[in-house]
């Protein structure tokens, strides 16, 4: 199927068969981990950010695709899992900002904004590693910016992006040697490559939109990511039922409206704005109201049947900027006539939930009654959540390997915290960057420091560093040595066979990992537990705290501690219940 250029339409449909391709591979994605442990996550990350930009996109599509990408984008950034899901919602954070100026991109264009994704996605990682999904996403733009010079058919241009994209994974072992040892292909290339996979089916006519329903498709381990309604079934067969079921004339508040108000312009900064008043007032003749306000602008969304008096109100507060209005009959219309049906009715039209929409506005006191610190930490067990809450942490996040928080609970944690300045404790390497992209998000409304806590150990010890007497620099250099010198070490057991650093590895057997290398492996927990434990104390080190899993048991626990008595005689051991599943016990060694 021949196409010299995409829409909103095209570019939806593409989005939903990407973001359907993925969710039906997620646990492929998963079994790429390099760790032969149980909780592979990049396949789960990913598809809970696409599934987040997917229903942004579900709800608010348009004939252009500058706007339908901002709407993706805005989506994947807060719904935003994980590493692989930051750099995905990187991805096509540039590509909406190449897009944003047109209604239609051909196949140079088209080209252009693959690229500016990449570059934007560089950007946005301070070390990138080739290798990874940065390195397919680079491999496949380039061929992209080639090829759109010798075809004007985006369709064709899609098909050699996406064999240029499975060349780059194939390659990516020889770029990073670990995944050549294991004998995997890099985990987020290979989701990136599934994404891709689903527009290609869109635009080669292979398939008009998804078909299958993302709820019912999604692994029962995943939880729906906060705040993003669960996804309705798409059909693919054209005036189906659920269209059927909403007549456009039941459409009530027609007209779908997004502008900014421009406090500084146009006598606005003279006038109060009484939030709640302004939303009354809008409310009279409109619903899915958001309204987000700061000194210098405030954002507005509606769904109004008369869009006269919603300009007239805004008026009254500062100079409109950045109109847009969409006739939501007269698209549904269109739906119809075009025998589309990649927005389920009457969901396409349905409120809005204010936080997926944007960034949600802080309820922040005045200065004079904030407290000086707030502290922000992720949890992976009821016991750690509990010795958070005892270190004076605000708001703890339930979290860790296998269940990422999303930007937008970080943007929600901070915005509920009523503090000058606030401190998050990622604790693990895969959230960090969900926590960082929060802090940008919310550049100049709140001061953020992201301390790079890569465990639980590094996070508690931190905790325990702070003084709230002290100012910010201090306290901050305070908590960075003091995640520099813990030691932590997990034990878990092995979900598949594998080779890593010429230690040979069984599916069942226990494994223990210091830091970021596996240096034990055993058929006997105990045994695993003492050989990790070993490695950990080679230096001399005398305090050493155990926290003990959901699945641990308590003469196994008992046995532990016996023999680090005995072995070690001069160490002070502490041992909490920590609650966290998949990881029977979390070591902690420090001097």
């Amino acid at each position: 199927m021949s196409k010299r250029s995409i829409n909103g339409t095209d570019f939806t449909a593409m989005v939903l068969t990407g973001a359907d391709q993925l969710q039906q591979h997620a646990e492929h994605v998963n079994s790429l981990n390099v760790f032969p442990v149980p909780d592979g996550d990049t396949g789960t990350n990913m598809n809970l950010t696409m599934t987040a930009g997917a229903g942004e996109l579900r709800r608010n599509n348009t004939e252009s695709i500058g706007q339908c990408a901002g709407v993706l984008s805005k989506g994947l950034l807060m719904g935003a899992r994980g590493n692989s899901g930051v750099i995905l919602s990187q991805l096509f954070r540039g590509f909406s900002r190449y897009a944003a100026q047109y209604e239609e991109l051909n196949a140079q264009q088209f080209a252009a904004a693959l690229q500016t994704g990449v570059d934007t996605a560089y950007k946005a990682v301070v070390k990138p590693v080739e290798g990874t999904i940065l390195t397919v996403a680079k491999e496949a733009a380039r061929h992209a910016i080639y090829y759109s010079r010798r075809t004007a058919d985006i369709a064709e241009l899609m098909q050699e992006v996406l064999i240029k994209a499975k060349e780059a994974l194939a390659n990516t072992p020889e770029l990073l040697p670990v995944l050549k040892q294991v004998g995997v292909v890099d985990s987020g290339g290979q989701g990136l490559v599934y994404i891709y996979e689903g527009f290609n089916q869109y635009l080669s006519g292979t398939v008009s939109a998804p078909v299958r329903t993302p709820e019912a498709a999604r692994p029962a381990v995943q939880a729906k990511p906060a705040g993003v309604p669960a996804a309705a079934p798409v059909h693919a067969a054209p005036h189906s039922s659920a269209q059927s079921r909403l007549n456009t004339e039941d459409i009530e508040f027609l007209y779908d409206m997004e502008f900014f108000i421009n406090r500084r312009l146009g006598g606005g900064a003279t006038v109060d704005f009484d939030e709640d008043k302004f939303r009354k007032a809008l409310s009279v003749n409109g619903d899915s109201i958001i309204v987000i306000s700061d000194d210098e602008t405030i954002k507005v969304h509606v769904h109004s049947k008369a869009p006269g008096e919603v300009l007239n109100l805004a008026l009254l507060y500062g100079e409109i900027t950045q109109i847009h209005i969409l006739n939501m009959r007269e698209q549904h219309r269109d739906l119809l006539e075009a025998g589309m049906d990649i927005a389920p009715s009457p969901e396409l039209f349905a409120d809005m939930p204010e936080e997926t929409s944007s960034v949600p506005a802080p309820a922040v006191p005045p200065a004079d009654d904030l407290a000086p610190y707030g502290f922000i930490a992720v949890s992976s067990g009821s016991g750690i959540t509990e010795i958070f809450k005892s270190l004076g942490i605000d708001s703890v996040l339930a979290g860790g390997q296998t269940m990422n928080p999303s930007t937008e609970d970080f943007v929600n944690a901070v915005n509920s915290i009523s503090a000058k300045h606030i401190f998050i404790l990622p604790n693990n390497s895969n959230i960090i960057l969900a926590a960082q992209q929060a802090k940008d998000l919310l550049e100049g409304e709140r001061d953020i420091t992201v301390l790079p806590s890569k465990s639980i150990p590094q996070g508690i010890a931190a905790a325990f560093a702070f003084h709230e007497d002290q100012p910010v620099e201090v306290n901050a250099d305070a908590m960075l040595d003091a995640i520099a010198h813990v030691k932590s070490g997990q034990v878990t057991h092995a979900v598949r066979d594998t080779v890593i650093d010429q230690m040979e590895i069984k599916a069942g057997q226990y494994i223990g990992i210091s830091g970021s290398k596996i240096v034990a492996a055993d058929s006997d927990l105990l045994q695993a537990s003492q050989a990790l434990l070993s490695v950990m104390l080679e230096t001399g080190e005398e305090i050493v705290t155990l926290l003990t899993g959901e699945d641990a048991q308590d003469a196994t626990t008992e046995a532990l501690a016996a023999w680090l008595q005995t072995e070690y005689p001069d160490v002070e051991l502490e041992i909490h219940e920590g609650g966290q599943p998949i990881y029977y016990y979390l070591f902690s060694v420090e001097a």
